[in-house]
């Protein structure tokens, strides 16, 4: 069994770490200048063909939607932090497991997802951080 401190601590790195992680997604198409990574002028690109609807896409388009899909995820990220931190208040509440194990699905497909910044040994270093949170999340959920 997990003592209560340790399990307090643990909601507290996870939160504080996550509430500062989603709070400087905010900044990160300013930071990895999306602007100058995807810019207004050049080339056509091919359009999304979605069964009997195609649409022209544009450049502008692509970087609309990688703001949005960042902003989401920043979104996201705060409030998994905010969660942490209450944890204390909720844990024992009957929907625990579920949200803890959604959570850390959460982490895990993040994870999984960092093969796309690289395979540098920083992303490897950041892909076992992702999941080793949501290892955190899964075992207090099935304990």
């Amino acid at each position: 069994m997990v003592s209560d401190l340790v399990l307090a601590a643990g909601f507290l790195i996870c939160g504080t770490f996550t509430v500062v992680l989603g709070t400087v997604h905010f900044a990160m198409p300013w930071l990895l200048d999306f602007d100058g990574a995807i810019p207004v002028e050049g080339d056509s690109l091919r359009p999304l063909n979605l069964l009997v609807v195609t649409y022209q896409t544009k450049r502008s388009d692509v970087r609309g939607i990688a703001q949005i899909m960042n902003h989401a995820v920043s979104y996201t990220l705060v409030s998994i932090g905010v969660l942490d931190l209450l944890a204390s208040r909720w844990l024992s509440a009957w929907f625990a497991p579920y949200l803890l194990v959604w959570i850390a699905g959460w982490w895990f497909l993040r994870a999984a997802t960092q093969r796309h910044m690289g395979s540098r040994p920083d992303d490897r270093l950041v892909a076992a951080g992702f999941t080793l949170i949501g290892v955190f999340h899964l075992a207090v959920a099935v304990t």
